[in-house]
C-alpha cells in the first residue's frame, strides 16, 4: 500500500508534556568492537570513567536452536557465545548503559526528563563506547520510546486514549478487552522504518488492580553509516521527529489533556 510521502518538517511544534507516559527511552548503535573484546581489559578501563555509575555486571551471550529430531520430537541446542559486554547502571537507577562487543545501547528509565538530556548523557557514553571498542561505522541505529497509560479496570476503555482500528470484527458488536496491533512503516525517502505497536499489559504494582496501555514506538536504520558526530545527531533529531509524529499521531485528545 502506497501512502503520500512524509517530510520531517522541523518547523512542526509538539506539544510539551508534563506527565509523558514515558516507562523507557532507548537509543542503540549497533556496531563492531575492532580491538581485542576481554573483560578484565574492558572493566578495568570503563570503570574509572563511570563514576556515576556504580553497579557494573558481565552480560553473555547465549545462542538458542530448536529442532525436530526422529519421530518429529523438538530438540532444543543451547550454546555459550561467552563474554558480550557489561551492563552499567547509574546510582540513581535511571539510567542503564550497555557497552557490548557488537555496539552500545543506553537506557533512561521513568521519570523521564527531557531530550537534551537523554541524548547529552547517551552521547557522552557513546564516545567513551567508542575509546574502548574502535568501531569504523555505526551499522543500526535504532530510537525507542515506550509508553505506557495505566488505567483501572473499571475506568475507560482503551479506544478513550489510543487511536484503533474502529470495528473488531464485522458484524460482532463485542467489547474489545485485549489486543495487540503492530505497525511497520517505511518513510519514503529517508532511511528509517518505524515500528508501532499497540497493546495491553497487566500493570505490575502491587494491590493495584488494573492494566496498561502500552504505545511502543521503535524508529531505526540498518543504513550503515561512519562515526561522524554530526550526521549521528542529524539522525538522531530525524528519529525524535518521527517519534513524535507518531506518538501524537496515535493518541486521543482525551489521551493528550491527561498527560498535559
Amino acid at each position: 500500500m502506497v501512502s503520500q510521502a512524509l517530510k520531517i518538517d522541523f518547523a512542526d511544534q509538539f506539544p510539551r508534556l508534563s506527565r509523558a507516559p514515558i516507562a523507557e527511552a532507548v537509543i542503540e548503535m549497533r556496531a563492531r568492537a575492532e580491538v581485542q573484546w576481554e573483560e578484565s581489559t574492558i572493566r578495568g578501563r570503563l570503570t574509572p570513567l563511570l563514576p556515576g555509575y556504580q553497579k557494573i555486571e558481565s552480560q553473555s551471550e547465549f545462542e538458542h536452536e530448536m529442532q525436530l529430531g526422529p519421530g518429529q520430537d523438538t530438540v532444543q541446542r543451547h550454546r555459550d557465545l561467552g563474554w558480550r559486554g557489561l551492563r552499567c547502571e547509574s546510582t540513581d537507577h535511571l539510567h542503564i548503559a550497555q557497552f557490548n562487543r557488537d555496539g552500545f545501547v543506553f537506557s533512561r528509565l521513568r521519570p523521564y526528563d527531557h531530550w537534551e538530556q537523554f541524548q547529552g548523557e547517551a552521547m557522552r557514553l557513546w564516545r567513551i563506547y567508542q575509546d574502548l571498542a574502535s568501531p569504523s561505522g555505526i551499522q543500526r541505529l535504532g530510537l525507542r520510546f515506550i509508553n505506557r497509560i495505566e488505567l483501572p479496570v473499571d475506568g475507560p476503555p482503551p479506544d478513550d486514549y489510543l487511536r484503533m482500528p474502529s470495528e473488531v470484527l464485522a458484524g460482532m458488536p463485542l467489547s474489545r478487552v485485549g489486543f495487540f496491533h503492530r505497525d511497520v512503516l517505511a518513510v519514503q525517502g529517508y532511511p528509517y522504518i518505524v515500528t508501532i505497536v499497540r497493546t495491553v499489559q497487566p500493570i505490575q504494582v502491587t494491590g493495584n488492580k488494573g492494566f496498561g496501555l502500552l504505545l511502543d514506538i521503535d524508529v531505526f536504520s540498518t543504513e550503515p553509516f561512519d562515526l561522524r558526530d554530526d550526521l549521528l545527531t542529524q539522525r538522531l533529531v530525524e528519529m525524535r521527529w518521527l517519534k513524535n509524529k507518531a506518538f501524537f499521531g496515535s493518541i486521543t485528545q482525551q489521551a493528550l489533556e491527561t498527560f498535559q
